[in-house]
Parts: structure tokens; sequence; C-alpha cells
């Protein structure tokens, strides 16, 4: 296992990440500078698979075969959005209008643009290094119509150097995505899931499928010199004195050769110009350690807490002229974690209680799941709305679930800003027929290389709580959560202990003896954090209120990272996507609801002996029962602090205009009655005030 992992951060250390200076509004290309691709003009080309083969014109950027050409696409952007805005396919959340898009998984899909010429041809020394933050999902990348590389995996950036196929004019660049994989939905085998490519997509109890193609994140040219000096695998980690004002920082990089006899400039100021501190170095060594103790900071703290101070890290790579060589700013906080043991629990239990410099709080908030299946087509408002919106609530915690995507780096930059502390799955997650990870030596080498670049990317923000591999991974016959026993919750554990060793690390959601916290098993003192109910948890004999108040009287769970209870959506945003469907009966029986079908409970409602023709009382009866059972399950969890240190609902936000689901918040944004109920929970403070009197 040392083996495979130190093979991986070698094969990891070739192919860094560069932060260079951008001057994204100019094609002018120097040496040193980027150029921000979303400038350029891109296309779209649609055909069998294969068939671009023997009839694509590179050079001229035609296709006289192909099914769909020429079509505009923004980039970073989805093949469905661009053929939508073709008026080629129709919207697909209206009705069951997803069905009628599947057929754009079967064909390989050509995105190309020509490239500016001017200044962009290598000189001597000199190379073009194309980069892609995010492809999804896999494919050829052809520049001027030769294979400069290929890409698989969605989860990690892709980088190729261009120079070879460069001439001096007529230059355009080509991605070929080849059709996705057939199925890696919300039911089947883990095991066998060895594809790195978002799971969601494919159908889950609140999204049908829908499976996106296309450059989900940015794309960057890099001109860059042979030899020049640069530093890389920058890490940034920060301290804060549990009970003072008093911050620690460290910083390490790697230098190349060029970079030798060279300087570094380093300082930190507050994000209103103030100066903690400013430093300078000689650069006599290819690795660079400094540590800062004892800096005067005002310290970071969670939402309804304290304030969200944050500072810009500034490091600049300068010569004996003073002439800047490389720049990067990465924007910190100084917060101090730790954790402490759940009241009354047994002396094998991991600790439950987050304390934040050092006070002691109720992680509460929301699991995060993907704003839309076409996330390629996000903007910043997107998601600038829902964190907004989650902070005003008073939440203080989201759990970004392992069936998603890494999310755009406006998410984890709001969250500093909001005071909403992150908990970061890895993509792994269940498959209903067995939840059992991967254990092939590929595949184990391919996480770990998802895993060193989500810690490369994000372990500097000051909102990033913890690191968990994956959702609901179990053991064979899902006996129990999987441990770090198992070969890929191991070489992640391993490589977070190189890469990241301040924060703490979950084999998984849940974790711990058991996966349920129930009515047989509470008080047993094996409940840490559970999954679960994801309904009101009425027994066989009571199906009353009174079995639902048992239960969460009776509860002895540590932590719940997924408790949920459905509710439906609005009549009015109903209407809006119903397509050509009727409404009633809220059945299997309907194709509109029984496209995602997970949480009707026509039957039940029925039972009550209310009106079978009335949209509206059924909806009032479904969103008053999510009301009463999530507002007592919080309640209840929270006012068992510090036995209970958390609870996190599942789920936040409708990614498609789903009738009934377990989400708060419908697919337009509008909170669901429960919200408001919610709120006040949240926002009650007063269990503070009880602890510190204990």
């Amino acid at each position: 296992m040392k083996k495979l992992l130190l093979l991986t951060l070698l094969y990891l250390s070739l192919f860094p990440i560069l932060t260079i200076k951008i001057n994204a509004n100019s094609f002018n290309m120097e040496p040193g500078y980027t150029l921000d691709a979303s400038s350029l003009e891109w296309r779209l080309w649609g055909y069998r698979p294969n068939v671009w083969r023997m009839n694509f014109n590179f050079e001229k950027l035609e296709g006289s075969w192909a099914e769909y050409a020429n079509i505009p696409i923004n980039i970073p952007g989805s093949v469905q959005l661009a053929l939508k805005n073709a008026n080629i396919i129709e919207d697909w959340n209206m009705g069951v209008n997803s069905t009628k898009i599947e057929w754009i998984e079967n064909r390989h899909w050509l995105i190309g643009a020509k490239i500016p010429s001017e200044k962009l041809s290598a000189q001597e020394n000199e190379k073009v290094i194309i980069e892609f933050l995010g492809l999804d999902y896999k494919g050829i990348v052809m520049v001027n119509g030769q294979e400069a590389g290929k890409f698989d995996n969605m989860f990690i950036p892709h980088r190729f150097d261009i120079t070879p196929f460069i001439k001096e004019n007529n230059n355009n660049i080509v991605l070929i995505f080849e059709c996705p994989p057939e199925n890696l939905g919300q039911i089947g085998w883990t095991s066998k899931i060895t594809e790195w490519k978002s799971r969601f997509n494919y159908g889950w109890d609140w999204m049908p499928r829908i499976v996106q193609t296309g450059i989900w994140d940015k794309v960057f040219f890099h001109k860059i010199k042979d030899n020049q000096p640069l530093f890389n695998n920058l890490k940034v980690f920060t301290e804060a004195n549990k009970s003072k004002n008093i911050g620690k920082l460290s910083i390490s990089l790697e230098l190349n050769n060029t970079a030798l006899r060279k300087h570094l400039q380093i300082s930190l100021t507050s994000t209103d110009g103030k100066v903690v501190f400013e430093d300078s170095f000689s650069t006599d060594q290819l690795e660079f350690n400094k540590v800062w103790d004892d800096l005067k900071i005002e310290r970071w703290w969670p939402n309804e807490l304290g304030p969200q101070n944050l500072y810009n890290l500034h490091v600049n790579l300068i010569d004996e002229n003073r002439n800047l060589l490389q720049q990067t700013t990465k924007r910190i906080g100084f917060r101090h974690v730790e954790w402490t043991k759940s009241q009354n629990a047994p002396i094998d239990a991991e600790p439950w209680i987050c304390n934040i410099n050092s006070q002691p709080i109720f992680l509460q908030g929301i699991n995060w799941t993907p704003i839309r299946p076409n996330f390629a087509d996000l903007q910043f408002d997107d998601y600038a709305k829902l964190l907004h919106l989650y902070k005003d609530l008073g939440i203080n915690t989201i759990r970004i679930w392992g069936g998603g995507f890494p999310e755009k780096e406006w998410l984890y930059d709001l969250c500093d800003e909001l005071g909403i502390l992150i908990w970061q799955d890895f993509p792994l997650s269940s498959s209903g027929l067995e939840n059992y990870p991967p254990e092939d030596l590929k595949a184990v080498h391919e996480m770990t290389q998802i895993v060193n670049h989500y810690v490369k990317r994000l372990h500097h923000h000051a909102s990033l709580l913890l690191w968990c591999g994956g959702n609901e991974l179990y053991e064979l016959g899902d006996t129990a959560p999987v441990t770090h026993k198992h070969i890929m919750i191991k070489s992640i554990k391993e490589v977070l202990m190189l890469q990241d060793p301040t924060r703490r690390f979950l084999t998984g959601s849940p974790s711990g003896p058991n996966i349920y916290g129930n009515l047989n098993n509470f008080g047993t003192g094996k409940n840490w954090d559970v999954h679960g109910p994801w309904d009101l948890p009425y027994t066989e004999t009571d199906r009353t209120m009174s079995a639902v108040k048992e239960y969460w009287d009776r509860d002895d769970a540590m932590f719940r990272s997924e408790v949920g209870v459905p509710g439906a959506m609005s009549a009015e945003t109903m209407n809006k996507y119903k397509g050509q469907f009727q409404l009633l009966p809220a059945s299997m029986e309907n194709p509109l609801w029984r496209s995602v079908s997970w949480w009707i409970q026509w039957e039940e409602y029925l039972k009550s002996g209310r009106s079978v023709d009335n949209l509206n009382e059924y909806i009032e009866w479904s969103q008053n029962r999510q009301m009463e059972g999530l507002v007592l399950a919080l309640k209840k969890s929270k006012e068992r602090f510090p036995t209970c240190g958390g609870f996190i609902i599942w789920m936040g936000h409708d990614s498609y205009p789903c009738t009934i689901n377990t989400s708060l918040i419908d697919f337009e944004g509008n909170p669901k009655p429960v919200v408001d109920e919610l709120s006040k929970i949240w926002k009650d403070n007063s269990y503070l005030k009880k602890y510190l009197r204990e």
C-alpha cells in the first residue's frame, strides 16, 4: 500500500497545476500569461459514435455527416443546454421530457474552437499548455487534427502540452466526448462502479436520468518558458488560539531549478487592506517551508456565532531586479477546531461535539446536492442565491454529498464568507443492491489521485471542516459502515495524513457500529453517526405522531448526518412543470409522479379520508406532515446537546422539479412551509446557555 501511495504522489508531482499571472482579457500570449478560453467562440457537433473519424474536417472545423453541426456552446457549458438553446431538444424539466433526451448519451460530441495564432506559436524554449479544470467525462483532445491527449475522470483537472501541434496560424482545438458509462445510478453494485463520473445524473430518488456531457469548469491556455522560474504545490495551513485572537500560519511550496537565487515576497492583509505582516526570502533550496506564530488576527466564526474574518495571503516570486515572475493569492481564515466526546458517550466512541475557537456548537444544516443536473452551466448567482438563503435561515453546516461533483469554486468562497462549515464527501456512494467500495488497485490508485486534487484545491478554505470517504459505504451484507480497514478507505486516509493532517477524516457517512438508529438499538451506545429516518418513524402498531415522538424521545444517536421527511412542492410549481399531464392522481398510475416515484404517499393520504380530487388538500397534508415530523426531530436532537452533536437534513434543495421528495427548497428556490419553523430552531442558541450552566 505504501508503494502504491508513493507512486501516486510521484505521478501527481509530474503534473502540477500552475498558478501564473492571468491576462484573461487579451490574446497577447506573452510568456507567463494565461488566456481564459471562455472568451473563444466554441461550437458543437454531434455524431453517431466514431463517424467523425471518417468525416470531420479538423482544419476547417466542418462535418458534413454530423447529425448536429456548428451549434454555439458556452464554455464552461453542457451539450444539453447548447441543444436546448438551439431548439433541438425541449426543456427536460417539463413533464417527462427527460426521457426524450437520453439519446444524447449515445452520440460522440465534438466541442471545438479556433485559437488565436498571434504570439501563440511557441518560440525556442517556450511551451503552450492547455488546462481543463473539469471535463465530463471521457474523450480525446485534438489540436489541429492531431491527438494531443486523452482524458478520463471528471473529478480531476487535465493538462496537455500542445506545443508540438501548434502552427504559425489557423490553429484550432477540438474535444471529442465519447459515450458516457451506461449506468452509474442509485441502484447497482458500488464495488463494480469504477468510472469516475458523477452518479446522481443517472437517476436518484430525487432525480430522473439526465446524464450531462460537457466542459464543466474553466479552460486556460498557459504560455510558459521551459526555464521559467516557477513555484508549485503551495500548501497553506492556518490555526488560531482557541481563546485569543492569535493565529499561526504555515506555508510550504516547491520551486523549480530556475527559481533558485530568486526571492519570495509573502504578505498577509485583511480584506480591507490592513497589513498583518510582510516578509521576503531568498530561494536557495527547492523546497520552502515557513511558519509564522503569534500573528495578531481576528478569528473566523461559523454563522450565528461571530464574524467571518478573512485575510488575503499573497505569494510572489521576483527576480533580482524586482521583476514579478509569478504571483498567487489565497483567501484564508484563522479558527481553532477541536472534537470532543458527546456527553455520556462510551469510552470507545468517536468524538461528535465540534468546538470552534473553544466554543462547542451544534452542527446544523443540510445535505448539499448539485443545484442542477447540467451543473456545467451554473453561474455565481445560482450559488449566491441559495447559500445566502441558507445563511439567513441560520444553518452553520452543509454536507457536500458523495454522489455529486467537486462543486464550483464559488461554493467554497461563499461558505468562507457566510460562515457555513463544509463536510466534504469524496465521490463514492451507495448503490442499493451492494454498498461496498471498489477494491481493485486501479480504482484505488485513481481515487488517491482524486483525493490529492481535492486537498490541493480546497485545503486552504476556512469553511472546510472535515473530509469523508463517501455516502453510505457499508461492509458486505450491509452489516455496518465501512472502516479504514478497507483498502480504498485506508488509501484515502493515508493520503490525507500526508496532505492534510489538520482535518478530521470520517470513513463514511454514516460511521460507527450502526447504520441506523432505531427503537431496537437505542440505549446500546452504538449509535454514533447514523442515517435516517427519511420519513415519519411509525411503528407497525402505531402510525400516529405519538410513535414519532417516542422515537425522538428515546433517540441516543451522537450525530445524525441524514434525516428527512417528504413534503410536496407547491401547486403553482407543479402546474408550471407538469407539461401535458394532469396532476391527479398523485400515484404511480400517473407518469408525471412515476418519473421520480420514491416519495409518493398517495395511499397513506387516501387512508386519512381526505378528498381524492383535491390537489391542494393533498399538498397541504403532505407539507404539514413534513413540518410536524422535521420540526420535532430537529428540536429534540438539538435539546439533547451535548449528547447529540449535530443534525443535517436530507436534503436542502431540488435539482429537478420533483413533485414530492425530502427537499426543503423547491426547484425554483422557494422554501417549503417547514423552513420557517426550522429556522426558528436553527437560530435558537439557548442550547449553549444550557450547556454552560451544566
